[in-house]
């Protein structure tokens, strides 16, 4: 197996098959994350630990499928703020 490190961290680069596995498991966290307010992917990424690369795969799944909505203001940095969309229960 073949690890590519980023320039920004020494964490290995995942397969993106695994990390879009991860979703599921991780969509708890970002929500949980979110419970207080909006915040932006590297935010998000602190929060929950985990690489800002990967983070975005899970943010965009969870946008894609209503779980979560950007707001249409950037920040001083130039991010998109994400915040939780509230859900009816079934």
């Amino acid at each position: 197996m073949t690890v590519a490190y980023t320039d920004q961290c020494e964490t290995p680069l995942r397969d993106v098959r695994e990390i879009v596995r991860d979703e599921h498991v991780m969509r708890g966290r970002i929500l949980a994350a979110l419970a207080d307010g909006p915040l932006t992917i590297p935010q998000i990424a602190a929060a929950v630990g985990k690489p800002a690369h990967e983070v975005v795969y899970w943010v965009m799944g969870l946008r894609k499928y209503g779980w979560v909505a950007e707001i249409k203001e950037v920040d001083d940095d130039g991010y998109f703020a994400y915040e939780a969309v509230p859900r009816e229960e079934a």
